[in-house]
């Protein structure tokens, strides 16, 4: 006989499946957000409310011998958060604040928290406090990210001298293969806390993570335009001077001179606590949806407009944490048919390594492949990161310097390989410079590529099944590689 806590935890498991048992079964499907290449059709989609219901789903789906596939918002396009005929959990409902030691520093939440309620509920909870704390990193571009979708990628922001989030973090809580809800810290399942971070989700459901937060602090934006061949001392100078974050957005006009090689760099130097904070100019979510629509029509006046706002702020002055929120236009892809026409297509993203030193000539190589291969760049940007030592599946090898390419794709089976051919020249191209890729944008790279960028890959995927034998999480990213490193 079920007590009364079970009866009402299976209860709550009936009601988040969109149909019940008496109900005709109905097609699920979903797919990510930004580049709309990954639909997926899955057995159920359930939204969970506790730690206790991911238990009871992880015991459901080992009696019905069912894969499970999590997600946070979607912005993944790799194929890491959905398996086809998968149970698919869906963790945003999981947002709730778990502890908050404003001693330390230190902020426990849900897995399921995007970080602009993250951001939201430490200020509340400060708002008598003098010196306050913030996150020290989120990945920029958008604030719809889940806590524990950022975890599973390891993202970075753009700190001018940080290493990737795991840095950033404390502790997690697991539920594994077995339904056990298992702590990891670097004290405390050392080898599963490395694993996970960047471990895409293959390793079992987070349900809250710790995070390490910083001082607050106010700072201002400084910005110029300048040539790449000198950013990498650019951005050296600005490390030595003090300033906390970065970054550098290229033309991406093929058809100038300048493709990649011009750029607004921008840096954001500490200043004195009593200064006040106003950041008058904003970009509007309209504003963004136009520089998007010059990107797809007229790179040359994108690249000008952008760079004419961004001069426009230099001076003025934001908080350190809030600073790093940005707007993201879910459905600019449909809007931009709207207003353009055109054949269904979207942006895919890329994200390539390369030894600061070579960055310069890495750019100038880039623009020649990408004109060569009449590839579009719609958007893109350069960052730093530091060395990661933690991570298993590390893709901060060194401190390197990030090139973000956001490619105009056509949702053909040709527009898809035009894109893809651009990508492994791209990735060809770090590698000849000791350098990597980041694996949570796409899966278009080459087994050799693959292993020359990430060769502790098949020991990943060897200790996926130690920890996990039955495979119960599982991906259709992590079907991909299992396939291509079958032998």
């Amino acid at each position: 006989m079920l007590t009364r806590r079970q009866f009402i935890r299976t209860a709550a498991l009936f009601a988040l499946a969109p149909h019940g048992l008496a109900q005709p079964e109905k097609e699920v499907w979903v797919n990510d957000v930004h580049s709309a290449l990954n639909r997926t059709r899955v057995r159920e989609l359930l939204k969970p409310r506790s730690g206790d219901e991911l238990v009871d789903i992880v015991h459901s789906a080992a009696r019905k011998g069912l894969a499970i596939s999590v997600s946070g918002c979607r912005h993944s396009m790799g194929g890491q958060q959905f398996a086809t005929e998968s149970i698919s959990i869906d963790t945003r409902s999981l947002d709730r604040i778990v502890s908050f030691d404003r001693e330390r520093g230190l902020i426990e939440a849900e897995a399921g928290i995007q970080w602009a309620a993250l951001i939201r509920a430490y200020l509340e909870a400060q708002r008598e406090m003098k010196d306050q704390w913030g996150i020290a990193q989120k990945q920029t571009g958008a604030d719809t990210f889940t806590l524990g979708g950022s975890l599973a990628s390891n993202v970075h922001g753009r700190g001018l001298a940080m290493k990737p989030l795991i840095s950033n973090v404390e502790a997690f809580t697991i539920v594994n293969g077995e339904g056990k809800i298992v702590r990891c810290s670097r004290h405390e399942n050392e080898e599963l806390f490395r694993l996970a971070m960047g471990g895409y989700g293959l390793f079992g459901l987070i349900s809250s993570v710790t995070l390490r937060l910083v001082p607050r602090r106010k700072l201002r934006r400084v910005v110029a335009l300048i040539q790449a061949n000198e950013l990498a001392r650019r951005f050296e100078e600005r490390i030595a001077q003090g300033f906390l974050y970065g970054d550098f957005q290229f033309s991406v006009d093929e058809k100038s001179p300048d493709f990649l090689r011009r750029g607004v760099f921008s840096c954001y130097q500490p200043i004195d606590k009593d200064e006040s904070v106003a950041a008058e100019k904003k970009l509007r979510d309209d504003d963004w949806l136009e520089l998007l629509r010059l990107g797809y029509t007229d790179r040359a006046k994108a690249f000008q407009r952008y760079s004419e706002y961004y001069l426009s702020t230099n001076g003025q002055t934001y908080w350190s944490d809030t600073n790093q929120l940005s707007a993201y236009l879910p459905n600019y892809a449909q809007k931009l048919r709207e207003q353009i026409g055109g054949s269904e297509s979207s942006l895919i993203i890329t994200e390539i390594y390369v030894p600061r030193p070579d960055l310069a000539g890495f750019l100038a190589r880039a623009a020649e492949l990408l004109r060569t291969n009449g590839t579009l760049v719609i958007y893109g940007t350069v960052r730093l990161i530091e060395k990661d030592e933690e991570s298993f599946l590390t893709w901060a090898k060194q401190p390197y310097a990030c090139v973000i390419f956001n490619l105009l794709t056509l949702h053909t089976p040709q527009g898809i390989e035009n894109s893809a051919k651009s990508f492994r020249g791209l990735i060809d191209l770090a590698i000849e410079r000791g350098g990597s890729y980041y694996l949570t944008y796409h899966r278009f790279a080459r087994r050799e590529q693959v292993l020359a960028c990430y060769p502790q890959f098949k020991k990943f995927l060897d200790l996926k099944k130690t920890y996990d034998p039955a495979e119960r999480f599982q991906s259709d990213w992590y079907r991909h590689y299992s396939r291509m490193f079958a032998s």
